[in-house]
């Protein structure tokens, strides 16, 4: 069953359920991104230089998106791309760096006066100093 999806304020296309399905499901993931970050339809109208209507009928996925305009709706909601047409993570190559529990702990140490940063730095070193050493004598290759 082909529907009818309006492009722009003087072009409609014919598409299909499924792809109905997909504007539909890509403008509810930008509503909600949209209100996790504050951000109203009007301000976000504004940013991309659209009429707070055409973000209202992005987010009913009643009109497409223009593909141009994706990289920076992406930037404004703080997401990629991958993350914005519903990719899982796992699919995508994952950045080198701390896992969530390291970066929850980091940000908390962070939190702490430079006197107690300093003792879980004196703390961290130890441990890693110990399990180096533990590693060592077990024969196990230890990368620094």
């Amino acid at each position: 069953m082909a529907v009818l999806l309006q492009i722009s304020s003087t072009t409609a296309m014919s598409i299909t359920s499924e792809e109905r399905d997909f504007f539909i499901t890509l403008g509810e993931r930008i509503a909600r991104l949209r209100k996790e970050h504050g951000i109203t339809q009007t301000q976000l109208a504004e940013r991309l230089g659209v009429s707070p209507q055409t973000i209202q009928a992005y987010e009913s996925g009643k009109r497409r998106i223009q593909v141009a305009a994706l990289p920076e709706l992406a930037r404004l909601l703080s997401t990629t791309l991958e993350e914005l047409f519903g990719q899982q993570q796992e699919t995508t190559v994952r950045k080198r760096g701390p896992a969530p529990k390291w970066q929850q702990q980091l940000e908390a140490i962070d939190q702490l006066p430079k006197s107690q940063q300093k003792f879980v730095a004196q703390m961290l070193d130890a441990l890693i100093a110990q399990a180096t050493t533990k590693a060592s004598s077990e024969g196990r290759e230890v990368l620094q």
